[in-house]
């Protein structure tokens, strides 16, 4: 069981690069958002495998919290960047 989550662990973190990869290349705001929630949904992937292996509660904590950050950041780029009757359009913002 120890090498399954050990494995997982590894994929997490090959995915949290990929979703730097896609910050880093845009190409639009929107892109580069959804990468960052990326990394938060990652990242509480990541905090549990590693609780489950050094059967430590705390990081599920962490791990709450981290998803508890993740949603609001998306609330606040939802309604800085999509606002009813914005002039911005999301695609053309860099």
């Amino acid at each position: 069981m120890t090498w399954l989550l050990e494995t997982v662990a590894i994929l997490l973190l090959l995915t949290l690069v990929l979703g730097l990869v896609r910050i880093w290349r845009g190409p639009t705001i929107a892109d580069r958002m959804l990468a960052a929630q990326l990394f938060g949904t990652t990242g509480v992937g990541l905090l549990l495998v590693l609780a489950e292996l050094q059967d430590d509660p705390a990081l599920r904590d962490v791990a709450l919290v981290l998803a508890l950050l993740a949603v609001m950041a998306v609330l606040a780029f939802v309604a800085r960047v999509w606002r009813k009757g914005s002039e911005h359009d999301p695609e053309d913002r860099r």
